[in-house]
């Protein structure tokens, strides 16, 4: 059963960029070991995985549904949405036996699909390969089970521990430490979260341009936080004054995972307050040797490191 699941999860991972805010699901079909069908949920508003992998059976092997079992990475929806519900294609279908990975924790599926499925005679098979499961789709996870995005920390340090020197103005030129190839994977980040953060300070010193422009994929919504004049307020960027606002309102919005960039004070600020999922730490060659911005700091985490590109990078998780 893990190997099929694991092909679930393989399948669902092509829709990282679209399939949000809906979660990533892969779908498949198996007779007597032999697969038969598979899909994924490619855009959100289209087809689930389920729909998908039925819809690719051969017309050869339609009549072997009634003795197949599909393996679904995460519980088939029993609600009417912008599609059917996925628990009754399956019945109607007449498969009669279902795997699926994890419950889904949205409140108009959490057990329902599962249910639906069993009332109809189907056996199903729970929680193989659960963790895996839940960890595909971390930030749909955390947003309803928490009632806040997934937030994602992220910055890079000198050697010597430091995020940038101290400067006054946008005159002076900000600590460069990423390079170019580091840089695809901050940029790839960028296109897997729907927003965006960075401080009031950091936006008039740095006019960063927070898009994925080193990677194909969706620009995230871009935010500041502070009390900015309405003179200073740049084209293009949301603000807001506090760290509750913003959330409240990206979880209004179906925003689902938010990516904060700096500066130092605002990173610390979702540290403290243990706002954060997880958090990646790029370490550069450079060495100020002398007074600068110090890095934040994390504690009570789980850390584990791995080097790219000439950097460090280190991977924190909470535990």
């Amino acid at each position: 059963m893990q190997k099929y699941m694991l092909r679930c999860i393989q399948l669902a991972r092509q829709g990282e960029q679209t399939a949000p805010p809906n979660p990533m699901v892969g779908a498949v079909i198996v007779h007597n070991d032999r697969i038969i069908g598979e899909g994924y949920h490619v855009r959100c508003g289209e087809a689930h995985a389920e729909v998908n992998a039925v819809r690719s059976v051969r017309p050869e092997d339609r009549p072997l549904l009634r003795e197949s079992t599909i393996y679904v990475s995460l519980e088939p929806c029993a609600h009417y949405g912008k599609t059917p519900p996925c628990a009754e294609l399956i019945i109607r279908e007449g498969i009669p036996r279902v795997v699926v990975g994890c419950v889904d924790p949205f409140a108009k599926v959490k057990g329902k699909g599962i249910q639906m499925l069993r009332d109809a005679g189907c056996e199903v098979v729970v929680g193989v390969c659960e963790a895996e499961c839940q960890a595909l789709n971390s930030h749909f996870f955390t947003f309803h089970t928490h009632k806040r995005p997934y937030i994602t920390l992220k910055w890079a340090r000198s050697a010597d521990g430091f995020i940038d020197a101290c400067r006054e103005d946008a005159t002076q030129a900000p600590l460069l430490i990423s390079t170019p190839e580091t840089q695809l994977r901050a940029h790839r980040l960028r296109t897997t979260h729907q927003a965006i953060l960075v401080g009031h300070r950091t936006l008039l010193l740095d006019k960063p341009s927070l898009t994925p422009r080193a990677w194909d994929g969706p620009a995230p919504l871009r935010l500041v936080l502070g009390n900015i004049p309405e003179a200073e307020h740049p084209e293009g960027f949301e603000a807001f004054t506090d760290i509750d606002t913003l959330l409240t309102e990206l979880h209004r919005r179906n925003i689902q995972a938010l990516l904060v960039e700096g500066g130092r004070q605002v990173l610390q600020s979702f540290i403290d307050r243990g706002l954060w999922d997880e958090a990646w730490e790029e370490i550069g060659t450079e060495i100020l040797n002398t007074t600068g911005i110090p890095a934040p700091t994390i504690s009570n985490a789980i850390v584990t490191t791995e080097d790219f590109g000439g950097h460090t990078f280190i991977h924190y998780t909470k535990k």
